[in-house]
């Protein structure tokens, strides 16, 4: 209750305020100090905004999932009752960025899947993956994973295309990556018996920390090194 009567005094005030120097200005008097009020006034709205690195850093760090810059403003507008453009989010996000590359710190904000998150960096890559090993009790098969890299690098792909590549029945490995949400369901085909059309998720692009599909590695990233040690097998 008190905070209200405070705010309503306080917009009574600017209202009370307001009106006098229009009165003043219609005489030709107070110019200056009418126009210094104004700016008063606007800069009540923007001070809250002070510490707008803070208030998208407090947001990147609680969202699960790679928060959109969009989501962001939506945000930042919603709480403030302001507009903020997008190179004010941008310039802040920048910052957050270079604050985060100095080595001080074990993680940093990276643009991940259209949006931005904290990852580890490199150099602790080992000793949490470690950690993350230990808490995986169950993984994906073999035959998962090549199922997941065929819907990866083919989509949109339906059922009967990733079995004719992988040359078996894909029904349980399907189910297995739809339930730990790495793909998704994108409708039908218009071919025989309409099957379904696969395709990975978000989760997928967060998960693997990619930006986009055109950041899976290519087919040279695969290829045997020249200056590798040992002799290959013969079939």
């Amino acid at each position: 209750m008190k905070t209200i009567i405070k705010t309503d005094i306080f917009f009574y005030k600017i209202i009370n305020n307001l009106f006098f120097m229009y009165f003043f200005y219609k005489t030709n008097k107070l110019r200056k100090n009418s126009c210094h009020f104004l700016y008063i006034c606007i800069s009540l709205n923007n001070k809250k905004l002070d510490n707008l690195e803070k208030y998208i850093e407090s947001l990147i760090f609680a969202s699960e999932q790679p928060i959109k810059i969009e989501e962001i403003k939506y945000v930042i507008e919603n709480s403030f009752d302001t507009n903020i453009s997008y190179p004010e989010l941008d310039k802040s996000i920048n910052i957050l960025k270079e604050k985060y590359r100095n080595d001080e710190f074990s993680f940093e904000i990276m643009e991940i899947s259209n949006g931005y998150s904290f990852v580890t960096k490199p150099a602790y890559h080992n000793i949490v993956g470690q950690y993350l090993k230990a808490l995986t009790n169950k993984k994906l098969s073999k035959a998962s994973l090549e199922t997941l890299a065929i819907i990866a690098y083919k989509q949109p792909v339906t059922k009967p295309e990733i079995e004719e590549i992988r040359g078996v029945n894909c029904d349980y490995s399907i189910q297995r990556l739809l339930e730990k949400n790495l793909i998704e369901i994108q409708g039908r085909d218009d071919g025989p018996g309409r099957p379904l059309i696969y395709m990975t998720s978000e989760k997928f692009m967060d998960y693997f920390g990619l930006n986009s599909i055109k950041d899976l590695p290519g087919i040279k990233d695969f290829e045997e090194n020249e200056n590798s040690v040992g002799k290959q097998e013969e079939e």
